[in-house]
């Protein structure tokens, strides 16, 4: 396993600088850290890579879709937009140094249409299919995360996000799997998590309140015998969020502090996670 940390603990905006979190989370022991492009552009992206590689650090991508690149919509133009978007966030997270790319990369977050439900479905795979050349020349994996339903309508369990990267025919598309999502949609976990057998590309960790892992009421046990059931030794990375009173928290509902300081949240994820996960 390798054990990373979401840069978006520490950031009250998306767009916030990034170097002075790169040594925080160097100096915690992190094997990486996890950034999000949003807000980002080239220029940024190859100076960002090469600080995460000063730092002795790896990454990992994280990544959504605005309404205007909806690539489930009805209107192919809207939707071709959404693919170049991709290939784009394909291209930055290769330039960053990274082999791969997840998030809410199926449709825009928080839209809702469950009449139509299939179709959009159908369309987001048909999409993401397009991109398999892409990942293929970037040596890219694209996860598609598993969302509550208060975020979206479309991959509310592990079986949904599966079946998408499935219908998109590359092998190169897989799932994204979130403890803090799980533990609101999934009767089973364990068996949650085993159903992305062959397709679990990145796996996110948080407790039920998105704060550290271990000091809620997660099941852990299931969540570790589950990543055992499908043989996954990748990248476990806590995305927390556990400040109020900024936009990027904001986005999120984070309403109330969730612990009392980022960094000390991030020094007891970490313990639980090598601890736990070994």
């Amino acid at each position: 396993m390798k054990y990373g940390i979401h840069a978006g603990l520490w950031q009250a905006r998306w767009t916030d600088e990034l170097t002075p979190i790169l040594k925080t989370v160097a100096d915690l022991g992190f094997d990486g850290v996890e950034v999000s492009l949003l807000g980002m552009n080239d220029d940024k992206a190859a100076a960002l890579g090469q600080a995460v590689r000063d730092h002795g650090l790896e990454v990992t991508c994280s990544d959504g879709l605005a309404p205007d690149k909806d690539i489930t919509a009805t209107d192919p133009d809207i939707r071709a937009a959404g693919v170049a978007y991709l290939k784009w966030a394909i291209e930055t997270t290769a330039k960053i140094g990274s082999r791969g790319l997840a998030g809410v990369v199926f449709a825009p977050w928080g839209q809702f249409d469950p009449l139509h439900k299939a179709d959009r479905a159908q369309r987001s795979a048909d999409s993401l299919g397009r991109l398999h050349d892409t990942l293929v020349d970037h040596d890219v994996t694209l996860g598609i995360e598993m969302l509550n339903r208060f975020e979206t309508d479309l991959t509310n369990t592990a079986a949904e996000a599966v079946a998408i990267a499935v219908a998109s025919g590359s092998d190169r598309v897989g799932v994204l799997l979130d403890t803090f999502h799980l533990n609101i949609e999934e009767k089973d976990i364990r068996a949650a998590i085993a159903s992305s057998k062959g397709k679990l590309a990145h796996f996110h960790v948080s407790d039920n309140d998105r704060g550290v892992p271990g000091s809620g009421h997660v099941p852990w046990d299931e969540v570790k015998a589950g990543l055992a059931d499908v043989g996954y030794d990748g990248w476990i990375v806590a995305e927390m969020f556990v400040m109020a009173g900024n936009p990027a928290s904001a986005d999120l509902n984070i309403w109330r502090d969730i612990e009392p300081a980022p960094t000390d949240a991030a020094r007891r994820a970490l313990a639980f996670m090598k601890r736990h996960f070994g």
